[in-house]
């Protein structure tokens, strides 16, 4: 039984993700740009606690738009190493 409660975002072992999860950046108008993490199955409740969890280790401002999150400024690799220690394969889109 999974507890919908676990701050880790309910990931125990190795997750079940059928392709990789992609991270690409995007350059707003304004200078700054968002990191954006696509294509992560998961509950949306899931989604929101794995949001905080991120942001924490990230030290950056982010939201979920569409199951899509997307982080303040440039932090590919970062995450990167994030997702990938968690038991998530990565596949960097663009840059």
């Amino acid at each position: 039984m999974v507890d919908t409660k676990d701050p880790d975002g309910g990931t125990h072992g190795t997750p079940r993700q059928p392709q990789p999860v992609r991270l690409a950046f995007q350059r707003g108008a304004r200078g700054s740009g968002v990191t954006r993490l696509e294509g992560l199955v998961m509950h949306p409740t899931h989604k929101d606690l794995m949001l905080g969890k991120l942001k924490k280790q990230l030290g950056c401002g982010g939201a979920l738009k569409n199951g899509t999150f997307e982080f303040q400024g440039d932090h590919r690799d970062k995450l990167g190493q994030i997702m990938h220690a968690d038991g998530y394969r990565v596949k960097r889109i663009g840059g």
